[in-house]
């Protein structure tokens, strides 16, 4: 039996998180700079025979669900994006046709993460489960349909650069044009540049999760109303992401790190509960010992804290963190790739 199997990977928003959320991005045009890293979120799908149940397995979650194929809805509880998935491929890609076949997950990061983790995983089951029923799609349209899932299927709140980002991968900066069509243009970063990054960066994880459709709601209310401190530390932030952008590209570290302190201080005047008293303290305490700039990754509130630090001062900086605050600290990497997808080699005779 043909395994299919994809991975996408997680990102690191670098700049211009939040100018991809609706209504902003439509009103005033989304700008992102972000980076994907050696983190991924995997699907396997092992098609079924006439008759056989679908299967949703996360090993990960420790959770496994069963249902017939016209049935897979109730299990939305516990597989909301796999049911989405499902039936959003199944509709647009297989003539509505429901199959029988068993789809696994895992992320290589927790729920909330700030990563981009959910919709990585989003885009990963989408191309494998589009690879099962034969179809072809574009990056582009990949993102897209990704988007859909989790925007319009779901209703959950949130942008669309995770999604592009986990599609195409590498260093992108991403805007919106007019009508709200997404472009991605691909970034040459000097290979001692994306080294130097890769030597000064960490990420601190202090064990808390946080539903990021909840923060991001609280933003999206602060720009309907008008908000007039949430729209210009938006509008800063979208300014923010461009320098950011000649800054990665002419290699100016220091001028980078800047802007992501900078950004941060803007990030806090979007919603309240992007930071709190713990993410605060976790700040100072890497302040002190090292830290040049800090913020938390995508909508905030928890999750992943993407540090900039001296080179020569990051194990400082990751004893403090793990001695005075808990969690955890680690390393990471840049991926040029974005999704990819493959069959599983079959046993040898």
């Amino acid at each position: 039996m043909t395994t299919f199997r994809s991975r996408a990977p997680l990102r690191l928003g670098l700049g211009g998180g939040g100018t991809d959320v609706s209504p902003y991005s439509e009103t005033h045009g989304g700008r992102i700079l972000n980076a994907t890293i050696d983190r991924f979120a995997y699907a396997s799908v092992e098609p079924g025979a006439a008759g056989d149940d679908v299967l949703f397995d996360s090993p990960d979650r420790q959770c496994t669900g069963r249902a017939a194929p016209g049935d897979v809805r109730s299990l939305a509880d516990d597989f909301a994006l796999h049911v989405a998935v499902y039936e959003r491929v199944m509709t647009d890609l297989n003539g509505g046709e429901r199959v029988p076949l068993r789809l696994s997950t895992q992320v290589d990061a927790p729920p909330g993460s700030g990563l981009g983790s959910s919709s990585a995983l989003v885009v990963a089951m989408t191309q494998a489960l589009g690879d099962v029923v034969g179809a072809s799609l574009d990056p582009y349209a990949l993102a897209r349909l990704a988007w859909q899932v989790e925007r319009e299927d779901l209703g959950l709140a949130g942008g669309w650069q995770d999604h592009f980002a986990a599609t195409f991968g590498g260093f992108n900066y991403m805007e919106t044009t007019d009508g709200g069509r997404v472009v991605v243009n691909p970034l040459r970063v000097r290979r001692e540049v994306r080294s130097e990054l890769e030597a000064s960066m960490l990420l601190y994880f202090g064990g808390v999760s946080r539903d990021s459709a909840a923060v991001i709601a609280e933003q999206q209310g602060a720009v309907t109303r008008g908000d007039e401190e949430a729209l210009d530390a938006t509008h800063a932030i979208r300014r923010e992401s461009l320098l950011m952008k000649e800054h990665l590209l002419t290699g100016d570290v220091p001028a980078f790190a800047e802007c992501i302190r900078q950004g941060w201080s803007a990030k806090k005047k979007l919603a309240r509960s992007i930071t709190n008293p713990a993410i605060e303290h976790a700040h100072e305490v890497a302040s002190r010992s090292g830290m040049i700039a800090g913020k938390m990754s995508g909508a905030g509130g928890g999750g992943f804290m993407m540090l900039f630090v001296d080179p020569l001062r990051r194990l400082e900086v990751a004893r403090a963190l793990e001695d005075v605050c808990g969690g955890t600290v680690a390393t990471c990497h840049f991926t040029d790739h974005g999704v990819e997808s493959w069959r599983a080699p079959g046993r040898a005779a």
